[in-house]
């Protein structure tokens, strides 16, 4: 669900920038009280793993779409709304600007759709009075697949409202928005099994982890290395190998956008904005599509490659493995860099 630039105008990319900065000064300063030795690098291996989780997308069946984990809810449920957003934000901010995944203009947007709802509205309104401070395997499962359907729901139609808030007149509100939902819906149930196999996994390892997510307190003197370590070797194993299964099916919004425009991308505007963004994100990602760059080719070649490609699965690539491993060592040292600043700030005041 990672809007590219073309998806919108600069007035509402600008705004929901603006809203999204608010929203991470917000969580800066809430997680600054409790940022401790654990919370740290409970950060920036739950970042790594997410940014490797959603390398992976999975085929939806009977659709021809595909959708990969957002990892909203896991990480809210795990590490706290504000420490959760931050999180995502990294996430996000490292796969657009060397990745090219996700436009810049739309980092707002995306930061927002996959951030604000899970952390500050399913994690705090479903998922705790559900599980909350007594969580049960049966409490997890209600509370963690509830949220974390409702979320991509309402991520989802965010997309199609900042769509037609942009003016894009390809994408009819109505067709748009009767094809997002259900396809996303299908893609929250496969989120939702996911999600609760995480959170069990770690509620049963160290129970005290969701303990202190709930409460906002500092988690003491946790031992949480075996956590730290199980997770930051299924993040490796993810983005290194796992990557190569991923489906070769257009995801859920590049679905929808074929169904509604027939084309699953959309031609951005020519216009200063999102021409110098352009041109500043194709310096700065240096593996593109979570690959190694190639010299250029005749286009006939380019696509001859991109159609064989296409067809080879499982993808068995160099540069996706290199792409998931140094994608997940950047989001786990911009997100721990986070939290240690926030860490030094808090004793500094």
């Amino acid at each position: 669900m990672h809007m590219a630039d073309a998806l919108i105008s600069p007035a509402v990319g600008g705004v929901m920038w603006a809203a999204t900065a608010g929203l991470t000064v917000y969580s800066a300063r809430s997680i600054k009280d409790v940022a401790d030795d654990n919370h740290i690098p409970l950060m920036g291996v739950l970042g790594a793993f997410i940014f490797a989780a959603q390398m992976i997308n999975f085929t939806i069946p009977a659709t021809g779409s595909s959708g990969h984990l957002g990892g909203g809810m896991i990480l809210a449920i795990l590490l706290g709304p504000y420490a959760a957003f931050l999180t995502m934000a990294s996430v996000l901010t490292v796969q657009a600007l060397f990745f090219g995944d996700g436009g810049l203009l739309a980092l707002g947007c995306n930061i927002f759709n996959l951030g604000f709802w899970p952390c500050f509205l399913a994690y705090p309104f479903i998922y705790k009075p559900i599980a909350g401070a007594n969580p049960t395997p049966r409490r997890i499962f209600m509370g963690a697949s509830l949220a974390a359907i409702v979320a991509l729901q309402l991520g989802a139609f965010s997309v199609v409202l900042e769509t037609l808030a942009s003016g894009i007149s390809e994408l009819p509100f109505t067709t748009f928005v009767l094809l997002m939902q259900p396809i996303h819906l299908a893609i929250g149930i496969v989120e939702a099994l996911v999600t609760t196999a995480v959170v069990t996994f770690v509620w049963r390892a160290r129970p005290e982890v969701l303990e202190t997510a709930v409460s906002g307190k500092t988690s003491g003197d946790l031992n949480l290395r075996p956590v730290l370590i199980g997770l930051a070797v299924v993040a490796a194993i993810t983005g290194g190998i796992l990557s190569w299964f991923a489906s070769a099916n257009p995801d859920g919004l590049e679905w929808a956008m074929f169904k509604t425009a027939g084309k699953e991308e959309l031609a951005a505007p020519s216009n200063t904005i999102h021409d110098s963004l352009a041109r500043f994100q194709e310096q700065t990602a240096f593996l593109p599509d979570y690959g190694f760059r190639t010299p250029d080719q005749p286009e006939g070649e380019v696509q001859a490659a991109e159609s064989e490609a296409a067809e080879a699965w499982p993808g068995i690539s160099a540069g996706t493995s290199v792409s998931g491993i140094i994608g997940g060592v950047m989001v786990l040292i911009l997100a721990g860099c986070i939290g240690l600043v926030l860490r030094r700030f808090s004793h500094s005041t």
